[in-house]
């Protein structure tokens, strides 16, 4: 590993010890409901609601089932392939505030499905665009502040769902 490679991995860990310092007694409950809103699982049964409404919603459910699927399947094989640890498998002593699926970190699949389908419905009427980037904000957050993830596999996770949702939105034509 070269010695920048190493700075920014020490710079990720402090950042992260910094975020979970803040922690308080009323967050934390809000913030696992903001995790738990923020599985994949949610967002493919939001996407299937909104198509099965019909009209207007139904384009917006596709490109939310679409951004949720390849935001979630880009993580995933990212995820797989790069095997980083989670902080409490890696920091001595470090304790996750929520229980993880698996045993990976990098990249976040929350933060990449949320930003994916943000960026996917952002043309999608005036409000639902800002709103859904409000709420992956969120979502990405919580994964830190909870002590699940790095802020690096957040950034990296917001990088591939720009990407993915940017995809997501050639297919639709915007």
């Amino acid at each position: 590993m070269s010695k920048a490679i190493a700075k920014i991995l020490v710079w990720d860990a402090s950042l992260l010890l910094y975020i979970r310092g803040l922690e308080r007694n009323w967050l934390t409950p809000v913030m696992r409901v903001v995790t738990r809103l923020g599985n994949a699982e949610m967002w493919f049964v939001l996407g299937f609601t909104l198509a099965a409404v019909g009209g207007t919603a139904t384009e917006a459910g596709l490109r939310l089932g679409m951004a949720a699927l390849l935001g979630t399947l880009f993580a995933q094989i990212l995820k797989r392939s790069c095997k980083r640890e989670r902080p409490n498998l890696r920091i001595e002593g470090f304790t996750a505030l929520s229980e993880n699926p698996d045993h990976f970190s990098f990249p976040r699949g929350h933060t990449t499905t949320a930003v994916s389908v943000a960026v996917a419905l952002f043309d999608q009427g005036v409000l639902l665009g800002p709103l859904a980037m409000g709420f992956a904000s969120l979502i990405a957050v919580s994964r830190v502040y909870l002590g699940a993830h790095y802020p690096l596999d957040v950034g990296v996770g917001a990088l591939i769902g720009t990407c993915t949702g940017l995809i997501v939105r050639f297919v639709f034509g915007a």
